[in-house]
């Protein structure tokens, strides 16, 4: 079987991407599989070269635009080409952070209180105010569809939020401007289509940061990584629970990683699903998936097989 591996394109996570294409090329080589090709798809001859090759099958490793909002899962299904994680619907709605939201409270998952706004809002003065007095400081800005912290900003004071506004418009036309949800920030990992599971939690610590932005996410794993995290029997079953129902309310199929923060009250709140999560070395998923007991190797080849399998249920 030829397989290609998709990583790169144009989004600000394509070096991310890339290191994560070059890991599941190595993992998937100690697996056995020997035809494997990995790709940039921003490179100027990539069309040709992936029509050229007559490949069987794909493992996207994008993040962000063009990669985890269904653009290259839509360009995969017109060719008919199988492709690991989620389909071009599932992929637009988790992408999207507030079409999403909208999906978890229908699964009934706590979601911080938020508003969503555009550029405009920053040189509005009354708006500023009244999302100061509605979602009080601190208050997090970020993009509506964007990934690993780009565009996004922890608000404390009055005179940052239009600066927070225009910043987070930047990466994207419309802004989710959020409440801050205090308390231990921890990632679900959940493998699976059929019956998917859910994989060891994995607490999130960063000491010399304001939240998990771009800068700790390049660290060392062993650094802000705790399996499993530290939460109460009841936080880690609802965080479980709510990790499987934001899977299956996006339509996700393979893998999602859902991120939380769990309140001192217990309460999980669910901030975002990421579709196409990290395949790194020092990646949250592959370092939970360790932990279970699942190589790297036998992880990528898990998800070489639930893509397979899927693509014969479409037909």
């Amino acid at each position: 079987m030829h397989i290609a591996i998709l990583a790169g394109g144009w989004s600000d996570e394509r070096n991310i991407s890339m290191e994560s294409g070059q890991h599941c090329l190595e993992a998937l080589t100690e697996a056995g599989f020997k035809d494997l090709t990995l790709f940039n798809v921003a490179d100027s001859d990539f069309v040709d070269r992936f029509s050229a090759g007559h490949f069987d099958f794909a493992f996207i490793t994008m993040h962000g635009r063009y990669g985890e909002d269904g653009c290259i899962q839509g360009f995969l299904e017109t060719i008919h080409i199988p492709y690991t994680f989620s389909g071009v619907l599932a992929s637009a709605l988790g992408n999207d952070k507030v079409a999403a939201k909208v999906m978890y409270r229908n699964a009934g998952i706590p979601v911080p209180r938020g508003e969503t706004v555009d550029i405009s809002a920053a040189d509005d003065s009354e708006t500023i105010d009244r999302l100061i007095e509605e979602l009080s400081f601190p208050i997090f800005v970020k993009p509506s569809a964007n990934g690993s912290s780009y565009g996004v900003t922890r608000v404390n004071k009055h005179e940052e939020l239009p600066l927070a506004i225009k910043k987070a418009a930047a990466e994207g036309d419309r802004v989710l401007v959020e409440q801050c949800i205090e308390g231990t920030e921890i990632t679900v990992p959940v493998i699976g289509t059929e019956d998917p599971q859910v994989l060891p939690i994995v607490e999130v610590v960063f000491d010399n940061a304001d939240y998990y932005d771009v800068s700790v996410k390049s660290e060392p794993a062993s650094l802000h990584h705790i399996i499993p995290a530290r939460l109460t029997d009841e936080e880690t079953r609802l965080a479980s629970d709510y990790a499987i129902k934001a899977h299956k309310a996006l339509g996700c199929r393979g893998t999602s990683r859902s991120d939380f923060i769990v309140t001192k009250e217990g309460i999980p709140y669910i901030l975002e699903t990421n579709m196409i999560p990290g395949m790194t070395k020092r990646s949250l998923l592959p370092d939970s998936a360790e932990r279970a007991g699942i190589p790297f190797s036998e992880l990528c080849t898990r998800f070489v097989e639930w893509g397979l399998k899927e693509s014969v249920h479409e037909k």
